[in-house]
């Protein structure tokens, strides 16, 4: 008898990032998507951003690239249903092109956005911040499937991190998965910078358009650290609850998701329960390829306890 092949966490991913068939109306697009599993039971944020992606990217001319997008989080979405995108052409300029994408569920929207496509070829003012100095070569760090495997059988987002993530993530300051960052400990000294390698957990022979998507969906797992560190939390606090309000992004040079990038993270400031987090992206040669920003609401209603 044949063994029916198992399909890994990255190979599923990709599955789901690819979308159905689109079917047209005057200027609209309507492809639908599956959901992935995510232990909070609702949709995951970057699995819809990542979605957008692909949705308007189907709707684009060929050679365009996604260059940016900017999402809303309206709505947290069901996991048990599947999301419609409804693909609305803006405009398709001589170097540009524009897209609404509007995700829905049965109870209505779950998250809004705008995406932008380049002409690939464009020349024009080029420069980058560089990465920094004497990082900590992943090899030498503790992957989260590590860290969450002694845990994976007490907690379901353990387990999800320690033997479902499609991600290898290494953290180079301490991760928040488990408690707070104790050297944020003086409020006067603390700080929400952060530095953590990520790569697919496996490779992927996907096209530059699905590689941007993928790390769209793979930075949103680690966005929200810096506000939670800075704020001397951590995703273990007692009732703490947090959600992503907003989502934006931005590609400069290509990527490939199956190699190491390391995200250069910081936090400048929170009020009113939102804090704003922002992400430099760099291949592991020092390229600056992506940088991105994402404010999240976080509330602790009783003092911080680990």
């Amino acid at each position: 008898m044949a063994q029916t092949k198992t399909v890994t966490p990255l190979e599923h991913l990709v599955k789901v990032l690819e979308l159905g068939e689109p079917s047209q109306y005057r200027s609209h697009t309507y492809i639908n998507g599956e959901s992935l599993y995510f232990p909070t039971g609702r949709v995951y944020g970057g699995q819809v951003i990542a979605q957008s992606v692909i949705a308007a990217a189907k709707t684009v001319p060929s050679g365009r690239l996604p260059h940016s997008i900017h999402g809303y989080f309206i709505a947290a979405g069901d996991i048990h249903q599947d999301v419609l995108f409804d693909v609305e052409t803006l405009r398709d300029g001589r170097s540009f092109s524009a897209r609404r994408v509007n995700a829905t569920q049965s109870e209505g929207a779950i998250l809004t956005a705008i995406a932008s496509f380049q002409a690939k070829g464009q020349t024009g003012v080029e420069f980058a911040d560089p990465m920094p100095a004497d990082v900590p070569d992943p090899e030498s760090l503790k992957s989260a499937k590590d860290l969450m495997t002694p845990f994976a059988d007490k907690s379901p987002f353990a387990n999800y991190y320690a033997k479902q993530s499609p991600f290898d993530i290494r953290h180079v300051t301490s991760t928040v998965m488990l408690g707070s960052d104790k050297t944020a400990a003086d409020p006067e000294h603390r700080s929400g910078k952060q530095m953590v390698w990520m790569r697919t957990d496996g490779t992927v022979d996907v096209s530059q358009t699905m590689n941007r998507a993928i790390l769209a969906l793979g930075c949103d797992q680690i966005m929200m650290e810096p506000i939670v560190r800075r704020a001397g939390l951590s995703f273990m606090t007692q009732g703490i609850s947090y959600a992503t309000i907003d989502h934006s992004m931005w590609w400069y040079r290509d990527i490939d998701v199956s190699e190491w990038h390391l995200y250069v993270q910081d936090t400048p400031t929170a009020a009113h329960g939102r804090g704003l987090a922002t992400a430099k992206v760099y291949s592991r040669d020092g390229e600056l390829v992506a940088a991105m920003a994402q404010e999240a609401m976080v509330r602790v209603p009783n003092p911080p306890k680990e």
